[in-house]
This record gives C-alpha cells, structure tokens and sequence, in this order.
C-alpha cells in the first residue's frame, strides 16, 4: 500500500480534490472549535486543525473499522475530520494544562 503515491496521484489527477479539502478543513476546524468551546481563530488556523484533524479522525475510525476516507465533499469526510480536529484540541488543552 503506497498512501504518498496515491494522495500524489490524486493531487495529480484531480486539483478540484484539493479545493475540497480545504473547504471541508475549514468547515471541520470551525465546527470543532465550536464543540469544544474554543476562542475563534483564523481561516487558516481552521484549515490546518481541519486537515489535521481529518488524517486523525480517520486514523482513530480505521482503528475502530469504521467507515472508509473518500475524496469528496460529504458528510461523512466533514465528520471525520471533525472527530479528529477535537480529539486535536483536547489533546492540545492536556498539554496545556501540563505547563
């Protein structure tokens, strides 16, 4: 399973996929923000919780065989990267509370 050569190949093949993943992390960090009582931050500090949160959530679903990540604007991708982005900021708020 080569996951760099195929997320290479679909930027390739379809840039439209890239203007979707940054919709659905924008939409995933704000709602996840939201959910978690968090101050609002920038567009693109929602972006990067989103996108990171969306490989998360989708690490913590595959781990419990849920679902399967598909290119594209739906709910389901929007969920899981919302599942991930508060698991991020949870972790983040652990963190911070160690200091």
């Amino acid at each position: 399973m080569n996951v760099i050569g195929d997320l290479i190949s679909a930027l390739i093949a379809a840039p439209i996929n890239c203007i979707v993943w940054i919709i659905i992390g924008v939409v995933a960090g704000a709602l996840a923000r939201r959910l978690m009582g968090s101050k609002d931050a920038s567009w693109i500090s929602d972006l990067i919780l989103g996108l990171v949160g969306s490989f998360v959530g989708g690490f913590i679903l595959g781990l419990f065989n849920i679902g399967d990540i598909k290119i594209g604007l739906g709910i389901g991708s929007i969920i899981t990267a919302v599942i991930g982005a508060v698991v991020l900021i949870f972790i983040g708020r652990l963190i911070q509370g160690r200091r």
